[in-house]
């Protein structure tokens, strides 16, 4: 029986006197004593009337996993309300964050019984709840809006986190191919967003649960080492602290130590950046020392001199970002000191509000200023974002997504104008970013700059501490070339719009030298048919064509030789190729699936679940070999290219085109050999290279089909190809290779 949604008042009195029944309420209280334990002050009515709403206008619809999809809003609102601590009225958007979509309540239901605030979160998150499904511009156009709902109130991008975040606890009950799209999109855009809104939990745990999908195998081997040494990591971080702990008694502190590992997502990431194995990454945890109310920060450096009274610190890997937070909000000591055994430890020294600030962003931020408005770092974030969108332009939705994602991936420099006042950039900004920090006109008149009173050029790139001064002209001084020298979006974006102006110019001048050719030649071409000639030129378009002629790289003579011939040969009339044109996508895409789907045979690759000898080939960018978590990439032609699901081309294959993804495994007894690449440091030794291929080809009968050395200062480094049946081969093969006298590190090279 349908739901019929309370509409009058005498109706909603009724509804919300209704009791629910016994398992429905047990899970009610359950949200209601986390709301409780986050906040002092609990609109409970407001949430209960939530509650039942989203269970009625719910009721009877099943999620992927086969349970009541009520379920999904409850835990939303949970980890909204015991995660991210976030007040009532988020807590009632969060449960009701999906009915005016899926179910008959209307906004204007909402409206009537929930309020303005609620009514605008889930406003909000309607509008953005469609916002990746599209690809390309549009997607980047959806992007943009999101972003702009941002603008309007951070908290309801928070409650789309939040929603995200149960997603991706609850993916694996969907078909792989959407796994890994959903798994990237988190990755690219989610992850990196909640990291600029100082939600670094939430982020850790995004990033953890998309690498389990796309890396599955290099998931569970971290896991796996990490679950190893826990109590070897326990109690060497009891042995660290105790001197440092009676320290701390004695001087009255009240504390509490935490020691846990890295997440797994950040110590893949350090392993393949510093082409490390697992065992030579130092800093696989960090221990944070967190002061207790009534501490402040100054108590903060107390503790820092007892650290370092104990233990020898190392002065390059000090970071103090109480006095200069980053622009998130996040605050706390960092300094990595040797421990007794020679070992690198890493502290973190805070308060309490630092921590949860650390760990629940923006969301803590309302928690602390009783929600009216944030502080200073998220004001900076949405005033780039309200920045970025001033003046919105169809065909700069794509750019604007690039350099947005760049500004979320980027390390931040700190540096100062000449009256002392701090700037905070992305690492690698130059004087050219400084200067349109500071204003547009300033960054448009531009002339040189100096940086700690010496005149230097405007492409030099600042370092944190730089104090930078920027010399202006009368008149617009834009350089097209600068657009590779700088890395904000504001820079960017301007020196665009010149670059785009210019190429405006050239593709009108050049199309007037065209028309004129055209018309004393007495050639008629159409735009479709001169594109055609166009790209037999080898031009990408004839806006490309037109500025080469206006530039004088190409000559008209020869656009009109061209056109010429084209006309005298006529048009094709290609029956075949007329039919390919016009089928539509989703036509041809279904016919070249129901080819690669529908022929079996014994020696191939599984494809969608089915055997078949449908032409495909391995990916180079990756080598993938079985064993290996896999992907399919279905072109236009019926092929299949067989990647690494880690591998990044994958990765945008996935985000560009995911109808064009089919799930492919391995066969159980593969008969082939695969390319596989080794990596090997060591000692530079006679004889090294002998023992190496002796272990390859004598011990291990393997192929090799080369092996690139060199050394230096006594170093010997190498990359080895060789020919493998099977991930299992390749691991074999390192392990043996990792015994050879004087060899340091031999691991897969990515």
């Amino acid at each position: 029986m349908e739901f019929h949604v309370p509409t009058t008042a005498a109706e909603w009195a009724d509804f919300s006197a209704t009791p629910l029944e016994e398992p429905q309420q047990i899970e009610l209280n359950r949200l209601l004593a986390d709301c409780r334990e986050a906040h002092e002050s609990v609109n409970e009515p407001l949430i209960t009337d939530a509650f039942k709403l989203a269970f009625h206008s719910h009721k009877g619809t099943l999620r992927a996993s086969g349970e009541p999809y009520y379920h999904h809003p409850l835990e939303v609102a949970t980890i909204v309300a015991k995660e991210l601590g976030m007040d009532s009225e988020c807590v009632a958007a969060a449960l009701l964050h999906d009915t005016v979509e899926d179910t008959s309540v209307s906004l204007e239901t909402i409206a009537l019984h929930f309020g303005p605030l609620v009514t605008m979160f889930i406003d909000g998150l309607t509008k953005i709840s469609g916002v990746f499904k599209s690809k390309d511009a549009k997607q980047a156009e959806a992007f943009m809006k999101l972003m702009l709902s941002t603008a309007e109130d951070v908290r309801v991008v928070v409650i789309k986190f939040a929603d995200r975040l149960h997603n991706m606890r609850t993916l694996h009950h969907l078909p792989r191919h959407k796994q890994l799209g959903i798994a990237n999109e988190t990755l690219e855009l989610f992850a990196p967003l909640a990291h600029r809104f100082g939600l670094f939990k939430l982020k850790s745990e995004l990033e953890d649960l998309s690498f389990k999908v796309l890396d599955p195998n290099g998931y569970k081997f971290i896991a796996r080492k990490l679950r190893e040494r826990k109590e070897s990591r326990e109690q060497f971080i009891d042995d660290f602290m105790d001197p440092i702990r009676g320290q701390l008694h004695k001087a009255g502190f009240n504390f509490e130590i935490k020691g846990r590992p890295k997440h797994i997502y950040s110590i893949y990431r350090k392993m393949v950046g510093q082409q490390k194995p697992f065992e030579e990454v130092y800093d696989l945890f960090a221990i944070r020392i967190i002061l207790h109310p009534p501490h402040t920060k100054e108590d903060c450096w107390r503790v820092y001199s007892f650290i370092t009274d104990a233990y020898t610190p190392i002065p390059e890997r000090f970071r103090d970002f109480i006095s200069v937070p980053k622009t998130n909000g996040y605050q706390s000591l960092h300094t990595t000191v040797i421990s007794r055994s020679g070992v690198k430890v890493e502290v973190q020294i805070r308060t309490q509000q630092m921590d949860e600030i650390a760990e629940k962003g923006v969301a803590a931020h309302w928690k602390y200023k009783q929600g009216t408005g944030g502080n200073a770092s998220i004001d900076r974030f949405v005033h780039f974002v309200r920045d970025a969108l001033s003046n919105p332009r169809t065909d700069a939705a794509t750019d604007f997504v690039e350099d947005f994602k760049l500004e979320l991936f980027s390390d931040e420099i700190y540096v100062f104008t000449p009256k002392g006042e701090l700037k905070t950039l992305p690492k690698g900004a130059t004087p050219i970013d400084f200067a349109f920090e500071i204003h547009s006109a300033v960054g448009e008149k531009a002339l040189a700059a100096k940086v700690n009173g010496k005149i230097v050029p405007l492409r030099t790139p600042l370092v944190s501490g730089d104090q930078v001064e920027i010399i202006t002209g009368k008149n617009v001084n834009l350089n097209p070339d600068w657009i590779h020298d700088v890395v904000t979006h504001k820079a960017k974006s301007r020196i665009r719009q010149l670059v785009n102006l210019k190429e405006r110019k050239l593709i009108d001048e050049g199309k007037d030298l065209w028309q004129k050719r055209a018309d004393r030649d007495k050639l008629e071409i159409s735009d479709q048919d001169l594109t055609k000639v166009a790209s037999k030129l080898r031009f990408s378009s004839t806006n490309r064509l037109f500025m080469e002629i206006a530039t004088g790289h190409f000559d008209v003579a020869q656009l009109a030789k061209a056109v010429k011939q084209f006309i005298s040969r006529g048009r094709l009339d290609d029956e075949k190729r007329a039919a390919a044109a016009t089928m539509d996508e989703e036509t041809l895409q279904e016919n070249l699936l129901a080819d690669a789907r529908n022929v079996g045979d014994s020696r191939g690759l599984f494809i969608n679940g089915q055997l078949t000898d449908v032409k495909y080939s391995y990916a180079r960018c990756c080598n993938p070999i079985p064993g290996d978590d896999v992907m399919g990439f279905l072109s236009r032609l019926g092929d299949v290219k067989i990647h690494r699901s880690r591998c990044n081309n994958a990765a945008y294959l996935v985000r560009t085109e995911p109808e064009r993804i089919v799930d492919v495994a391995w066969p159980k007894a593969p008969t082939a050999q695969y390319m596989g690449a080794i990596r090997i440091i060591g000692e530079d030794r006679v004889g090294m290279v002998s023992d190496i291929t002796h272990v390859i080809s004598n011990s291990m009968k393997t192929n090799m089909k080369s092996i690139n050395v060199s050394s230096d200062e006594g170093t010997f480094e190498g990359t080895l190809m060789v020919y493998v049946e099977d991930r299992g081969h390749l691991d074999r093969l390192i392990k043996k290779l990792q015994k050879v006298e004087g060899v340091r590190q031999a691991y897969r090279f990515e």
